[in-house]
Order: structure tokens, then C-alpha cells, then sequence
């Protein structure tokens, strides 16, 4: 069977549009032992560069200090023919200076909570004990089974 891989693939227009419209964030970082440590996450999205923060003892954190790539996978859809989603192998840019970092957790708040003073305390509050993450895509895979049309 011929592969149908080029049907399936987004467009640079679908895949942003993708990624702006959906909300959690697969993360995989390699672990202390070599393994695989996977977590999800909340992000926003500047075009295909996705950024997030983390606490900075966090085990993600950790391994990211040690080797600043990971993959990335959002993904939405139940059914084969509905399956929709993006793999994001990347760099990351882990940022310290808590003046910048507030500044991620203020955005991540500002898509996925209502804005109020007491949120932007707790952000300002936490973002001592966080570090900002930037997630630079050096490749990506796409997959939108919705064009097959139903078919297999």
C-alpha cells in the first residue's frame, strides 16, 4: 500500500491555526536514566515556537538543564478519522531571571485564566521559584486524518 503520508500533512497555515487553537502540550525530556519523562503542559504559542514554564526543581527542569532538547506532541481527536496533531522536535531555552519569567507565567495566565490582581500576584510570586521555558522546533511532523475523507 502506497504511503498516504503527503495527504495527511498540514499546511504551515492548518499546523499554526492547530497549535493556536489547542490547549495542552505534550512534553518528552530524557530522564536521569535515559528514559523518556513525559509531562503535559500549558503553553502559548508564538507562531510554531512554544513557550511554557516550569518549577525549577521540577524533574522536567532537571533534565532539560542537563540536555536542552525535547519532543513535543499536541494532539486532539478521538477516532482514527478524526485524528488531528503535530510532533515538535526541539531546542529549549530554559530563561532564570525572575523579571522574565513572570512574564511567561503572565502570558500562559492571560490565555487560560481570567486576569484579576490576585492572579497577577500569584504569578509575580511564583515566578521566583519557576524558570521560563521556550521550545524552538528544528523539526516537525503533521497529521490531519480528517482530509482522507473517512477513508482508510
Amino acid at each position: 500500500m502506497p504511503s498516504r503520508r503527503n495527504q495527511i500533512e498540514m499546511s504551515d497555515d492548518e499546523l499554526r491555526a492547530f497549535v493556536a487553537e489547542q490547549m495542552i502540550v505534550s512534553v518528552a525530556t530524557l530522564g536521569p536514566r535515559g528514559r523518556p519523562h513525559l509531562v503535559p503542559l500549558w503553553y502559548v504559542a508564538d507562531g510554531l515556537v512554544l513557550r511554557s514554564w516550569t518549577y525549577a526543581k521540577s524533574q522536567k527542569a532537571k533534565n532539560l538543564e542537563r540536555d536542552p532538547r525535547a519532543t513535543l506532541q499536541i494532539e486532539a481527536g478521538v477516532l482514527y478519522h478524526e485524528l488531528r496533531g503535530v510532533m515538535l522536535e526541539c531546542d529549549v531555552t530554559l530563561e532564570h531571571d525572575p523579571a522574565e519569567v513572570e512574564k511567561y507565567g503572565m502570558a500562559l495566565f492571560e490565555r487560560y485564566a481570567e486576569m484579576n490582581p490576585d492572579v497577577e500576584e500569584m504569578v509575580r510570586k511564583q515566578a521566583q521559584k519557576r524558570v521560563g521555558l521556550t521550545f524552538t522546533p528544528t523539526r516537525t511532523v503533521s497529521w490531519d486524518h480528517t482530509k482522507l475523507g473517512g477513508t482508510y
